[in-house]
């Protein structure tokens, strides 16, 4: 049975394949999940940690929450772009209906700190493996604008175990998280697919053998990299690939987001920006960046 969801692009990746179905993006990995799902839903993941919460129709006001608090809006389970509709606001805005808020949405904290991302490989609801990412401050659109891959985050791994001992009983497989400040914001039955290239060689073939013959091995640490976006509308100039070869940069062309021109793979985030700096010259039609600390 094939890898289901595997951009054309990204194939060479994803060997060998599996005999097992294997979703790699989140409408497969919740359709070939059905014992698991539930972790796509924001709302329960956000309760279970104790965070204030509701749906939209909840007013904030009621439950004793203060007009000046700061909320988050976002859908409660969207597999098409997790991020898509999510908007800052207040607990007042949101009551007197100044903040919008569209059905299937809800509310909650708006959480402060470090964004994280991160990849565990799992055996039967144990965690085996852990591979961290950490979100740069730098945002667009409450997307962070670059990502630093192989980041060593000790800390946050008692926590993910438990939380994944808890949500995940029984799965074998990939699961990514996402954080912010500590509190888990984000569950994917999948992996963060665009860092697949700094996981190594033997990455996949670890995976493939853990999901079909419950067998592991162990795997090298992800080595340190960064992936950044050129978040804004256009098309790259010709000469792109001569641009990024100079500093030895990746660029992929992303046909995928609506709002994204491309991916750069950088070995250093100086590399990834003098390549950005260039192609947005080029390009012009880069928007600039806004400082923030949530994710979408």
């Amino acid at each position: 049975m094939p890898f289901h969801g595997v951009l054309p692009h990204r194939q060479h990746l994803f060997q060998p394949e599996p005999l097992h179905d294997i979703g790699v993006n989140d409408t497969h990995a919740w359709r070939l999940n059905p014992e698991h799902r539930h972790v796509y839903d924001k709302l329960q993941l956000a309760l279970a940690q104790g965070l204030q919460a509701a749906p939209c129709d909840v007013d904030p006001l009621s439950l004793g929450i203060d007009a000046a608090t700061p909320l988050f809006v976002k859908p409660i389970t969207n597999l098409l772009g997790m991020s898509l509709d999510a908007q800052a606001t207040t607990a007042g805005d949101l009551a007197s209906g100044r903040t919008q808020c569209a059905p299937g949405c809800f509310w909650g904290e708006y959480l402060v700190g470090d964004h994280t991302s991160t990849d565990c490989l799992i055996l039967a609801g144990k965690v085996l493996w852990f591979a961290h990412t950490q979100g740069a401050a730098e945002k667009d659109k409450q997307r962070p604008i670059y990502w630093h891959i192989g980041v060593r985050l000790p800390a946050l791994e008692p926590l993910l175990r438990d939380l994944i001992q808890a949500q995940l009983p029984g799965y074998t497989g990939l699961c990514n998280v996402e954080m912010i400040g500590g509190k888990v914001i984000e569950m994917h039955l999948r992996g963060s697919n665009g860092f697949f290239d700094f996981y190594g060689a033997h990455f996949v073939p670890a995976w493939v053998e853990l999901v079909d013959k419950r067998v592991w091995h162990g795997l090298e640490s992800v080595r340190e990299g960064y992936v950044y976006s050129l978040f804004g509308e256009g098309e790259l100039p010709a000469d792109y690939t001569d641009i990024a070869a100079v500093h030895g940069v990746k660029v992929v062309p992303d046909t995928a987001t609506r709002d994204r021109i491309a991916i750069l793979y950088a070995d250093t985030l100086d590399a990834a920006q003098q390549v950005a700096m260039r192609l947005r010259g080029i390009i012009r039609c880069f928007p600039n960046p806004s400082v923030t600390n949530h994710d979408t």
